[in-house]
Order: C-alpha cells, then structure tokens, then sequence
C-alpha cells in the first residue's frame, strides 16, 4: 500500500498516554465505543499473557485533520487538542485498556451480559495470576463502583477494596494503578507488609508473570500517512474494521465537512451535514410518502450521487476530459462548497420527481419499483430545471422512465446507467442526442407476466402503478378512478382475483393463480368481498356500490378485465384476455413493442 508509513509497534503504556493527551483521536465518523464486561476482562487478560493484541491503525493527520474529531471515551478533558494521529482501528481495544488500565480516578462505564450499564474496577487476583497461564481469564476480577464485592445476592461482603489495605488483604491488585511506579511500589509495601512470609515471593511471580509483561506490552500498528488519498482511507477503514458495521460514505464525509476549516473561518462553527441531510429528507418525506420515513427509503447516499452527477456534469461542460460520474471517490471528493451550492437544487428536484411519480401512479415507498432510478432522474431535473416541464420533455422522461421499471434496468450495477441515462437523456431531451441506451435496450416478454409475482420484481410494481395511472376504478369506492391521493386512505394494495385454492382445484400449472395477471389493485373494502369464485362476489359488490351489473361491469374492465369471463367464472379465458391487455398497456407506456422472443427471465431475483 503507497500510503503506509510503515509496520511498527508503539508501547502500550505511551500509546495510552497518547489518548490521554489527546494526540491520538479519533475521525468522528467512528462509531461509539460500546464493549462490555466480559470482553474488557477478556481482553485485560491478553496483554497480561503478552499474548497479540492485533493490529492497530492510525491515520497521520499532518498539524491539521481533515475530519472533526474526538477524543476516546475516558479521555474527554483531552478534548480541543488538535490530534497528530487518527484512531482507524483499534478504537474498542485501545478504548477498553485506556479506562481499565490507565484513568485512576474513574470507573469504566460499560454493560454487563444483559446489556444494562454498569461501573466497573478490574483487580487481577495475584495468588491465580501466578499459577497456570490457562487460569488468567479467572484471574482478573471486575468490582463494582463501591469496590465492594458481595455474595449471597448481595447480604454478605466478601472483599471490602475501597482502601488499599482492603485490596492488600484480599490479594486483589488494582490495575488501575499499573503503570503508576509510585503507586505500584507504595502497594507493593503494604501488601508485603500484611504477609510477609507468604507475599514477598508471590509479589516476585506477579511482577515477574503479569506487571512486566503489561508495561513492556508492545501493540503492532500500521500508519497511513497524511497524504492518504480519502477514498483511501475509507476503503482501508471497511477492510480493517471489525465493528462489523460497513462505514458509510456519508459518515466520512459528514467528518471531513465538519473539520473544513474555511467554513469555520467563515462561520465560526462547524458544518452539521447529518442536520442538513435530515432538514432535507423531512420535507422530501412530509410532501411525498414514496420517499419514505426518515431512516428508511430515499438516502442520503442517493441524495449524494444526485449531487455528485450534477457537480461532474457541470465539470464537463467546461472540461470535456472530466467524466460524468457518482462513484465513490466522487462522492469523497466532493467539496463542502459545491454541496452548499448544490444541495437546494436537488432538494427541489427531488420534489419535482415526487410529483412526477404520483401522476404515474406511485405513492408510497414499497411501491417504488426502483429507488436508484430517481437518482439519475432528479440530476437530470437539477440540470435541466423547467425545460423538463414542456409536454415532449415531459413525454420523453416518462417513456425513459417506464422503459427503465418494465425493461428491469435498473436490477444490477447502476452507477454506469447513472452516467449514461444522465447524459444521454439531457442530450435527447435538447434534440441534441439520440433515444439513451435504457430505451433502445429495454425489452419485456409476454412470458414475463406468468412469472411476475411478488414485490421483488420492479416491473410487478411498475404493472399495479400502470393500472392506477390509466384509470382503474375501486371496486367499493367507484366515484371515480383510484385517485393517487386516496391510496393510503382507501388502503389501496395489491388484490387476488381469483382465488388461489379454486385455480388449483380447476386448473392446471399452465395459468398460474399468483401471477400478476390475476391480481389488480383494490381498497381494502373491496377486498373484504372477495370471497370465493368470482360470479359468487360480483352482484354483492356492485350492490353495494348501488349499481346494475351492466353498469358494475364497466368499472371492472377499467382494469383490463373481461367481465363476463369473471362472471362465468372462465380463468382460462379471463387470463389470456387479460394477458393480452397488460401486454398492450406495458408496450403503450414503454413506446416500443417487443418483436423478438427470447427465454422468460427469472422472476423473484432481488430488484
């Protein structure tokens, strides 16, 4: 690695005096430290054994760090001093030693088993230190905040250790102290002292077997120069880390914005990204309900590639050799102040793309077909602004759309269809460019609506969207075509039409029941009626829809039905009909028809 200072190892006790000095921190985008009692005792155990602790990793910072920072947990008096390492991993080892070994007048504030906080003290028991190495985990002893350690559900006192002649009595060293010589010594007397006979030699073995090794501890640690490129840095992070927990883009960024020193200058405070992610998907998520809540749906990570394509393609109109792009590097190298430019015009276009979806039939976030398509689909609104307004613009962005949901486009690698789809559209829409690759390529099967299914394919939900869109009316609330504003309010959801027992008694495996083609979207009242075979809920329906059958029936083939196939209770011949109207209608919305017919693609991948 290019960047690497090099493989070394740093004593355990001027590493520990490192935290403790604040010269050594950490980037805020590290998670809290958060390990519990047992591991901590685990993990005092190791370094006594001098067994290997694993690697650390620190990042130079140079005089000046690219990131807000933060001192360990225990080291916050620490806080202000602007570090000359950064903490990349390690932060839960380092973390524990440093309280447990270092921070005399403190307990550490962990959990216990069940997770519930505690405040602990760690002793090492000498008399178990000295035997067999296998008997060390044992041998280092957690107490709680009083030092007193109890039995028989805390009514009877063991050990008092609130004093030193407490702890010299009990044979407990508190490892507090360790690497305070003073300290050390003065114990060392008094426990001599209270058994003289029986603790000079033991104290000789627990020096010998336990202290020496601590102070003499050596942790191995690789460090990355201050020249470490932030991709870098973020990919080494991912690799080495063993919180378990992938580190966001957006942490690392959030970070390195709130340790930009020319905002501060210019502000006196620091930039809040995490605010200001929030702020914006608040308002996205009040005005359209597909973005989602606040931690799911639209992310931030979405909001950032929205705002990188822009940036770039800005870039390339004034250097053509810049490439259009949202990778991960663009999105590391992204400067605080084209996001401060950037940020309020993709929040409006991510408003417009809210508004977009609803005249297509798409309201909430399950019945999203693809999120990542409205990544492109907002830069190109940030770029294009109102020019996208003008009914062929207008017309153009929904075939792309459409061609994208039906044709399954966007199911793989999408950061290269981003760039594509972001030029290519731009180009098209100005008269400037030929139809984007997601229209000439994009193709659907007739085949493909046997296996639609569930919510796992995108064209599934682009189908139930389709129906919306073209004016299907509720089969309760039949004032009118389903509105999109009254789909959560009616409980609008996707319906079986024919029941999936009475298919399988009557049919075989040639129509399938759970197909798309047997389902259509109803409110949850329509719903309620659909009991048994078709003919059998009908005329209740339209009864209480206040309606003559004729009449009921117009309102069942606003979803592409044969009606009188539904009330003979015909499944073949409801089916083929109906597959042939889907069909049409994914062909109208998609502007292009299929000619050649290949294999049937598999249906429940994860799109």
């Amino acid at each position: 690695m290019g960047h690497v200072a090099g493989l070394d190892s740093a004593n355990l006790k001027a590493l520990l005096g490192d935290v403790a000095s604040g010269r050594l921190q950490l980037p805020d985008f590290q998670r809290d430290w958060k390990w519990d009692d047992d591991r901590i005792r685990a993990i005092i155990a190791t370094v006594t054994l001098d067994y290997p602790l694993g690697v650390t990793m620190t990042l130079e910072t140079g005089g000046a760090s690219r990131f807000r920072t933060r001192t360990l947990t225990g080291a916050e008096s620490a806080a202000g001093r602007e570090p000359g390492l950064l903490l990349l991993d390690g932060q839960q080892r380092l973390t524990s030693l440093f309280q447990a070994l270092y921070v005399a007048d403190a307990p550490v504030k962990t959990v216990d088993t069940r997770g519930k906080p505690v405040r602990r003290w760690y002793y090492v028991d000498i008399a178990k230190a000295t035997g067999s190495p296998s008997d060390r985990d044992e041998s280092i002893v957690s107490v709680p905040e009083d030092r007193i350690l109890r039995a028989d559900f805390g009514r009877k006192i063991v050990h008092d250790l609130s004093d030193s002649s407490g702890e010299c009595g009990a044979g407990l060293f508190p490892l507090r102290i360790v690497f305070d010589t003073q300290r050390v010594n003065a114990w060392r007397r008094e426990y001599e002292r209270a058994d003289e006979a029986r603790n000079f030699d033991l104290w000789a073995a627990f020096e010998d077997q336990v202290l020496h090794p601590v102070r003499s501890f050596q942790v191995p640690m690789i460090n990355l120069s201050s020249a470490t490129p932030m991709d870098a840095v973020c990919a080494v992070f991912e690799r080495v880390n063993t919180g378990g927990v992938p580190l966001n883009v957006f942490e690392l960024l959030t970070a390195s914005y709130a340790g930009d020193p020319a905002y501060t200058s210019r502000t006196g405070d620091y930039y809040d990204l995490l605010s200001t992610w929030h702020s914006i998907k608040e308002h996205l998520a009040e005005r359209f309900e597909v973005f989602g809540r606040l931690d799911d749906g639209l992310s931030n990570s979405d909001f950032l590639q929205a705002v990188a394509l822009v940036r770039t393609w800005n870039l390339k109109q004034q250097d053509p050799t810049v490439g259009v792009s949202c990778k991960r590097r663009d999105l590391l190298e992204l400067p605080l102040n084209d996001f401060e430019e950037l940020a309020p015009r993709l929040r409006e276009a991510f408003e417009w793309v809210g508004l977009f979806l609803l005249t297509q039939g798409i309201v909430r976030a399950e019945d999203l077909p693809y999120r990542t398509q409205v990544v492109p689909l907002a830069a190109v609104r940030a770029v294009l602004g109102d020019e996208l307004d003008n009914p062929e613009a207008r017309q153009k962005i929904t075939q792309w759309y459409w061609c994208g949901v039906l044709g399954e486009m966007y199911g793989g690698s999408t950061e290269t269809r981003f760039t594509r789809d972001v030029e290519q559209l731009i180009a098209w829409i100005r008269d400037d460019g030929e139809v984007p690759d997601t229209i000439t390529d994009a193709y659907f099967f007739p085949e493909r609506l046997r296996t639609l299914k569930t919510r796992n394919s995108a064209a599934y939900k682009g189908i139930f969207a389709l129906l919306i869109r073209q004016g299907a009316v509720d089969w309760h609330y039949t004032d009118g075509p389903m509105a999109p504003g009254r789909l959560v309010e009616y409980g609008v959801d996707v319906r079986q039409i024919f029941p999936k027992n009475w298919v399988r008694r009557n049919l075989d495996e040639r129509y399938p029941a759970g197909s798309v083609i047997n389902k259509t979207p109803l409110s949850l009242r329509a719903a309620q009626a659909l009991s048994g075979a078709p003919a059998g809920y009908l005329d209740p329906l339209a009864a209480a829809a206040d309606m003559r059958p004729e009449w009921f029936d117009d309102v069942i083939s606003t979803h592409l039905i044969d009606a009188k196939a539904l009330r003979a209770n015909d499944y073949v011949t409801f089916f083929e009909a109906r597959a042939t109207a889907l069909e049409d209608l994914v062909y109208q919305a998609m502007g292009k028809r299929t000619t050649v017919v290949r294999g049937t693609p598999d249906d429940e991948g994860d799109r």
